[in-house]
Parts: structure tokens; C-alpha cells; sequence
């Protein structure tokens, strides 16, 4: 019985952490996802105002970029997370009452592993399919946004030419998307010149076309061969959008927009392929070893900072240790990926560094070994900061 009373307990201990790593990830992903969310969207803020479309269009829209961001902050906030949680088990002493009651820190890393696990296949969904899916998306919209007319002319306060001797100026346009003070000039046909006031207008999308829908104006003709214009009233009064729209354009999605399996086994006749075929293998191993970070992640932080340690052992070092740990294998890695499109073995160097964290952070923790910083650190760095604390103290 007392067997089953500790497997008990230690099932108990794991789903705590699971639960509170899962927890302080959940909220580091989603504040830094928003965070940097907002700083890409407002790059397109105006594009959308200019297109009359709801505050919902507008984060549809570039809600679309979100699990490219996910699948690149993920891994961090993983790390931030499980480094949280170490932290705060090590300063309530946590680490050192569970160390004392028989449980290795080998049985507390697996805790925090099954979390790693759980980010690792959500990154692989994301940069398989999610991400790619993302990107088309935004590439479809903005592809038809730019075969759009309606997208050059809605801009209040200039006079634009959408085509050769068609000419468009609005005044203002509202926030419910109406147009007003409409002067629309045309001059295509050589024999005669079209002209229209309006006071009001609206954009109207429909299966018959792209109209310009008039309120309240004048439409003035005047013929060359005649000395007057004539002018015509009117209430509405629709005017053809469509005769400038580009017709339906070909998408070419980039190699970052390609599926994991059409990176995989690209199409011999892809123009991308044919031309770049470097990118493509890149690009192929940066996503296959994108869901082995958040499992380094968790390794190396903990081999830093779950060891048990006294209150009087400072972990400032450990946990410096433990971002230059994950920053240079993170930085390893990027190289690999970007000399790698033109130097092929470098691709592996980001294996080899994933296979040595793994390599080097297992052994640690099943042999519960802590790692310190070298003496003449710690010392350098305690002299320092007692230099430091003296001048501020005689101040």
C-alpha cells in the first residue's frame, strides 16, 4: 500500500505542474501573440479603412497571420513558462521538500516534458498546414484587393486616374462607408467629355459587377462639335466599376506559403522549385525540426534550474545560463536555415546542436547533477556587485 500511496502522490505532484505549466504558457502565448498581433495589424489598418469594411472584417483578416506567430513565439513562451514555474517551486522550497520525500528530479522532468509534448504536436499542426493555410488566405485577399478598382479610387482628398482619361476625386468618406463630394471625369471618348457632381455615393459589389451609386447630382455631356455642355439632374445614377477591374489574376503562393508535403515532394514543374530549389530544402528542414524546439526548450531549462538547490544558492546564473543556452541554439538553428539554401551541410549543423542539448541536458538530469557557472564567475560577479553596492551605499 504505501507503494501505491506514493505513485498516488506523485501522479498528484504531476498533474499540478502539468496544470500550472500549462496555465502560465496559455497566458504568456496569447499576451505575446496579441502583443505583437496588434504591431502587424496597423500595418494594414488603412488598407482596410479605405476599403469600407467592419472592425470584424478587419481582425479576420489579420487574425490570418496568427499561427505564423504562434508557431514562432510557442517554443518562447514555453520557456518562459516552464522557467516560471521552476522558479517558484525552488523559492517555496518546493523542489527541495520533493527531492527530500524520494522523488528524482527525473520523475519532476517528465512532468514538465508531457506539457513540452503537447506544444510540440500543436507547433507541428501549425507549421504542417495552419500557417501555410494562414498565409494563403492573406495572400488570396490581398491578391483580389489589389484586381480590385475600388481599392485605388476610395481615397478622400485625391484626384486619381483608375484609367486613361478616367479620372475620380472624393472629398470624404464615412465611417458607415458612404462617399461624399463625388467629381467623377471622363474623357474616353474623343468626341465627347462626361462630368459628374454628386453630393453622396456608395460602393456596390454585387454578381452583375462593381458599381459607383450616385445620389444627387449632375451629370454634364459635352460633344466637341457642340459650344455648350448639357446638364442633367439626377437622384441615383450607377456608374460601372467593373470595365477597370483586372480580371481574375493567379495566385503563386511563396515557398513559406507551400504545405509541409508539397515541400516534401514539390512539383518538378514548379516555377519556384525550378528557380529556387535551395529555399525549398531549407525551408523543409526548418519546418520538420520547428516541433523538436519546444522539447529543447524544456531540456535545457531544466537542466539549468530543476535541479534542487538552498535558498542561499542563487539562480540568477542558472537562469542566465538557461537563455544562453536556448538563445544559441535558437540562433544555430537560424543560421542553419538561411546558409543552408546555398551551403547544403549547413542544414545539419542545427541537428547536431538539437542532438547535443538533448544529449547533454538528458544526461544531467538522470544523473541529478546541477550545473553551476565556473567559480571565477560566480566570484567576479560577487565582487561586482558588492563594488557596486558599496559606492551606491557611500553615495
Amino acid at each position: 500500500m504505501p507503494e501505491l500511496g506514493d505513485d498516488a502522490r506523485m501522479g498528484s505532484i504531476s498533474r499540478y505542474i502539468f496544470r500550472t505549466t500549462s496555465s502560465a504558457f496559455l497566458i504568456v502565448l496569447v499576451s505575446l501573440t496579441a502583443l505583437i498581433w496588434v504591431t502587424q495589424a496597423l500595418r494594414d489598418f488603412d488598407l482596410m479603412t479605405n476599403q469600407g469594411q467592419t472592425i470584424l472584417v478587419f481582425i479576420g483578416i489579420t487574425g490570418l497571420i496568427v499561427p505564423l506567430l504562434i508557431l514562432v513565439i510557442a517554443p518562447i513562451a514555453l520557456l518562459i513558462a516552464v522557467a516560471h514555474v521552476l522558479n517558484r517551486l525552488s523559492t517555496d522550497s518546493e523542489i527541495i521538500v520533493m527531492n527530500a520525500a524520494g522523488m528524482s528530479p527525473w520523475l519532476l522532468f517528465r512532468a514538465f516534458m508531457t506539457v513540452a509534448v503537447v506544444v510540440s504536436l500543436l507547433v507541428t499542426a501549425i507549421s504542417a498546414y495552419f500557417a501555410p493555410k494562414g498565409l494563403r488566405m492573406l495572400r488570396d485577399w490581398l491578391t483580389e484587393v489589389r484586381a480590385n478598382v475600388v481599392s485605388t479610387i476610395v481615397q478622400p482628398g485625391r484626384f486619381t486616374s483608375i484609367e486613361n482619361g478616367v479620372t475620380i476625386h472624393i472629398r470624404e468618406r464615412r465611417n458607415n462607408g458612404q462617399l461624399v463630394g463625388i467629381f467623377l471625369d471622363d474623357r474616353r471618348n474623343p468626341a465627347e467629355r462626361i462630368t459628374v457632381l454628386a453630393e453622396a455615393g456608395e460602393l456596390l459589389d454585387n454578381d452583375n459587377g462593381t458599381f459607383l451609386v450616385l445620389q444627387k447630382g449632375i451629370v454634364q455631356r459635352h460633344e466637341l462639335k457642340e459650344r455648350d455642355p448639357a446638364m442633367v439632374g439626377f437622384e441615383r445614377y450607377a456608374f460601372d466599376l467593373s470595365q477597370f477591374a483586372g480580371g481574375p489574376q493567379a495566385v503563386k503562393y511563396s515557398i513559406r506559403e507551400r504545405y509541409l508535403w508539397q515541400l516534401m515532394f514539390p512539383d518538378p514543374k514548379d516555377q519556384f522549385y525550378i528557380e529556387q530549389p535551395g529555399q525549398f530544402r531549407a525551408e523543409l528542414h526548418d519546418r520538420l525540426i520547428a516541433p523538436l524546439y519546444p522539447l529543447a526548450f524544456v531540456v535545457i531549462a531544466f537542466t539549468y534550474l530543476g535541479a534542487p538547490r538552498t535558498t542561499r544558492q542563487s539562480r540568477t546564473l542558472s537562469m542566465a545560463g538557461a537563455i544562453g543556452g536556448v538563445a544559441l541554439l535558437r540562433l544555430i538553428g537560424f543560421a542553419s536555415t538561411v546558409f543552408g539554401a546555398t551551403m547544403p551541410w549547413m542544414l545539419s549543423l542545427q541537428y547536431v546542436a538539437i542532438v547535443a542539448a538533448f544529449g547533454f541536458g538528458l544526461f544531467v538530469i538522470r544523473r541529478g547533477l546541477i550545473v553551476e557557472p565556473p567559480a571565477f564567475l560566480t566570484n567576479w560577479l560577487a565582487a561586482l556587485t558588492d563594488r557596486i553596492s558599496q559606492r551606491f551605499a557611500a553615495t
